[in-house]
């Protein structure tokens, strides 16, 4: 198949000593994009969106996001983090974001440069865009890089409808990088710019960025990781903080479902959290039934960013605390005007669809490959139990259409199988002629012998 699949860069690994083979990761998968065989879980890079389920369903802790350590800014002469929203809903009783910022610095950063400050000038954009296209139908958020790839690969009649508009974070790092360049003197490749990320699908966003060429983000690290670092360098008077917040209630509501939304200032938005409940909204947008709304917000973890795996906090209690922080802030802090460096909010090139799912290289040949598949679901009992390793019968066909699998990874018609060679086996077993030196004796014998290798085949498989 003819797919860029190299472009589907994969945070999400498997850690396969600890894998058991439950199969509980593939009832999970909203993508299809993990299958069980020999015993041991596979992630297939190209099907997956790095949206961390099967890392927050496996009881084995066999699946890991990768990400970079924090050990990395020892790599730059000048670093510069970019805290995302859902960092300051981590800690207990936090009433001003500026501990945060401050204790990043003492930490070992040289400077930080807000996401949440980068997220009111995207919606200031957002605002402008949506009034200049109004009657243009429904446009779907693009900051959620689980929901752009779920799109790519599998809705790709929305495209069009992705708000052309760059992430919060790629509007963070330009700006952060056009500072500390101009700050610093020094050469572009000196200066680190670190994301402090709350899940793996923005991990994966800075290798192979949407809408993009390349990202101005160097690395991504871990909430999770960076979290108990700063603890003890939070330990601080007020009176001692610098003022480095520039993020109001607009910003900082970006970590939280429905907070991109309450940005644009109007009452004609749709907001859909958790994986589960965004391909259901995809699936109407794709069929017209949602039409009159002017915007759908959609993010992958329930509950938004503040719901991603790489967090430490419980999302709803996390949610509650992005709620107090906002309460005596402004509206927003951060205007275009403030960011002479950002030279452009729109994305640089359009995304493209990846036919990932496509069986064929060709609509004749994928015509072809259904009917087969076709004609195995019908050999299939329909149970979608997951005992091939696949998650459904149907995935199971494809498979082995493709080449992946073959028709004896069913269990239930490999016991049929095994059945009736046992029965064979048994009526020629009990031939009288096995005891005489006949011709036809040694063919009976030489035909036992096979059935039986086919029988122990069967039972390996």
């Amino acid at each position: 198949m003819e797919n860029n699949i190299d472009k589907f860069v994969c945070s999400v690994r498997l850690e396969e000593e600890l894998c058991k083979g439950c199969i509980n990761c593939i009832k999970h998968c909203p993508t299809q994009a993990i299958r069980v065989h020999k015993g041991k879980a596979r992630i297939i890079d190209r099907f997956c969106i790095d949206c961390g389920r099967c890392v927050r369903y496996c009881p084995h802790h066999a699946k890991v996001a990768d990400y970079d350590p924090i050990s990395i800014i020892s790599k730059y002469k000048y670093v510069v983090a970019l805290p995302a929203p859902a960092l300051y809903a981590q800690f207990q009783n936090l009433n001003n974001v500026d501990y945060v910022l401050n204790a990043l610095l003492r930490l070992g950063f040289d400077d930080v440069y807000e996401v949440s400050a980068a997220a009111e000038l995207v919606s200031h954009a957002s605002r402008e865009f949506l009034k200049k296209h109004k009657n243009q139908g429904t446009f779907i958020s693009s900051a959620c890089p689980s929901v752009i790839r779920l799109i790519r690969v599998k809705f790709p009649t929305l495209l069009p409808r992705l708000l052309p508009i760059k992430a919060p974070v790629e509007v963070a790092a330009e700006i952060a990088k056009e500072r500390a360049i101009t700050q610093t003197g020094l050469a572009p490749e000196d200066i680190g710019i670190i994301f402090i990320s709350p899940c793996p699908s923005k991990v994966s966003y800075v290798k192979y960025p949407l809408g993009l060429e390349k990202s101005t983000i160097n690395h991504a690290v871990a909430i999770k990781d960076i979290y108990p670092l700063l603890l003890p360098h939070m330990n601080m008077k007020e009176s001692q903080l610098k003022p480095l917040s520039h993020s109001g209630r607009i910003g900082l509501g970006w970590g939280n479902a429905g907070g991109e939304v309450s940005g644009l200032l109007t009452d004609s938005y749709l907001s859909a959290d958790g994986i589960t409940n965004i391909i259901r909204v995809l699936e109407d947008l794709e069929d017209e039934k949602i039409y009159s709304m002017k915007f759908v917000e959609l993010s992958a973890c329930s509950g938004g960013c503040v719901g991603g795996i790489l967090n430490v906090e419980n999302p709803y209690l996390a949610a509650h605390k992005t709620q107090r922080l906002k309460k005596y802030q402004p509206v927003s802090k951060n205007r275009a005007e403030h960011n002479p460096e950002l030279k452009d909010i729109f994305w640089e090139e359009k995304i493209e669809y990846e036919p990932v799912f496509r069986l064929g290289n060709n609509f004749r040949e994928s015509l072809n490959m259904l009917q087969e598949v076709e004609k195995l679901v019908k050999l299939f009992p329909g149970f979608d139990c997951g005992s091939c390793g696949a998650p459904t019968c149907q995935t199971l066909a494809e498979d082995i259409v493709r080449g992946d699998a073959q028709i004896n990874n069913c269990i239930h018609l490999l016991r049929t199988h095994v059945y009736e060679l046992a029965k064979d086996i048994q009526v020629l077993s009990m031939s009288p002629e096995l005891d005489s030196d006949h011709e036809d004796t040694q063919k009976i014998k030489k035909h036992i012998e096979e059935l039986m290798e086919k029988l122990a085949e069967f039972t390996i498989s």
